[in-house]
Order: C-alpha cells, then sequence, then structure tokens
C-alpha cells in the first residue's frame, strides 16, 4: 500500500511548479497528494489546483481563524543586492521572506474584514474556518533591500509565488479544501524598473487576488465538493 507522510505530502505540493521546481511531480503523484485524505478534484475559477471533500459546504462558517503564514523561496534562488555583486546575507532573505509573510496575512485580512462581514478570530468554534496558507517557490527578482545609493534594477516581471492552502473545520479538524496556485509577476514586453516598491505592490496585488477567491466562496456559501 502506498502510503505518504505529511513530509511527503509537502514535498510534492511545493514541487507543482514544474517549470521551475528543483524538481517535478508526477500526475499521478500530485493526485496522491492532494487527495490522499479523500478530497475530490474540483474547479475554482482563478485556481490552478483544487480539491475538495465530497458534500462540504462553507455555508456554515461565519468567522475565520488565520493560522500565520509561513514562506519558504524557491530552492535555487540566491540573489545578490540590486546593483550589486553581493549575495543577500541570511538576515536580509529572512527580513524579505517575514515581509512576505506579513503582506499576505494583511491583505487576507483586509479583504475578509473590511470588504465583508466574515471576522477573524483567534479561537476555535462551530461556525470558525481555520485558513492555513503557505507561500513556497518565492523567487523576488531584483531585491531591494533598502540599502543607501542609487542603484537600478531591470527585470521582465518582479518574481514568482505559489500558495498552498488548505481550509479546515475549526473544531474537527478535518480538511475541507486544499488548492495550489501559482502567481507570477506581471510581465512586461521588454525590461522595465524593479525595485522594493514594485515587489510589494505585486506581493499585495498577487495575495489580495487570492483572499477575493476566498471571500467570494465564502460568499456564495455554496458546497466547495457537493457533485
Amino acid at each position: 500500500m502506498n502510503t505518504f507522510s505529511p513530509i511527503r505530502i509537502a514535498a510534492l505540493l511545493v514541487s507543482t511548479l514544474l517549470l521551475t521546481s528543483a524538481f517535478a511531480a508526477t500526475n499521478a503523484d500530485l493526485e496522491k497528494a492532494m487527495s490522499y485524505d479523500g478530497l475530490q478534484k474540483i474547479n475554482v475559477k482563478g485556481i490552478d489546483l483544487a480539491y475538495a471533500r465530497p458534500g462540504a459546504t462553507l455555508a456554515g462558517y461565519n468567522r475565520l481563524k488565520l493560522e500565520p503564514i509561513d514562506v519558504a523561496f524557491r530552492k535555487d534562488w540566491n540573489p545578490t543586492m540590486t546593483g550589486s555583486r553581493i549575495k543577500l546575507s541570511s538576515e536580509e532573505r529572512e527580513n524579505i521572506r517575514t515581509a512576505v509573510a506579513k503582506i499576505v496575512y494583511e491583505e487576507f485580512v483586509k479583504e475578509l474584514q473590511s470588504k465583508s462581514s466574515y471576522k477573524v478570530v483567534d479561537e476555535v468554534g462551530p461556525d470558525v474556518l481555520r485558513v492555513k496558507v503557505k507561500i513556497v517557490n518565492l523567487y523576488v527578482n531584483a531585491p531591494d533591500t533598502g540599502t543607501a545609493g542609487i542603484s537600478r534594477q531591470y527585470t521582465i516581471s518582479a518574481g514568482e509565488m505559489t500558495l498552498l492552502a488548505e481550509l479546515y473545520d475549526s473544531e474537527t479538524g478535518e480538511v475541507l479544501a486544499r488548492v495550489i496556485d501559482r502567481s507570477e509577476g506581471r510581465r512586461t514586453a521588454g525590461l522595465s524598473f524593479t525595485d522594493s516598491v514594485t515587489n510589494i505592490d505585486q506581493a499585495r496585488s498577487t495575495a489580495a487576488g487570492w483572499a477575493r477567491i476566498l471571500r467570494s466562496a465564502l460568499d456564495k456559501a455554496h458546497g466547495i465538493g457537493k457533485r
């Protein structure tokens, strides 16, 4: 019997960035990783891959428990400071990772609370949906660490990142849905100036888009796994 440990599952899901990942999962392996606990593939507009528990519904959830955002860089990301050949330090890499986690969290909260009636809470309850978000394969073009001096970096896009998200019933811990979506920064016909402002704006826009998809599903309160 072929079983999947949580570590194996995470590895397979991370590998779904097929074009740039250091390793790639076969379609069969990916199907097993996404559906190992009984979830079935569904179509969700704006999401690359989505799986849901048959019969599951979001209708009873009015509050959300958003877990802290976990962020992981793409394995081959080893950038230099903008306008320099000096590699980023461990502290600078951590600052970028922390900043992206904060941006994603803020955009989810903003979209869910300020633009709808849903509340983000810390407790569990029968009407609380637990949302676990992980950003993987983060690749930042032209990372700007805010160092002194004038430098310009021209790129085709700001970078890319992939969303891995799971929705749980907060009381039972049952997984209701699992999604994965790769987002690449806006590409230009030619080279364009990229800096920290560009990267932050792109990260906020991407995170807000993912949050809108979740809010839309809650608004419709439809059975996300219902046949």
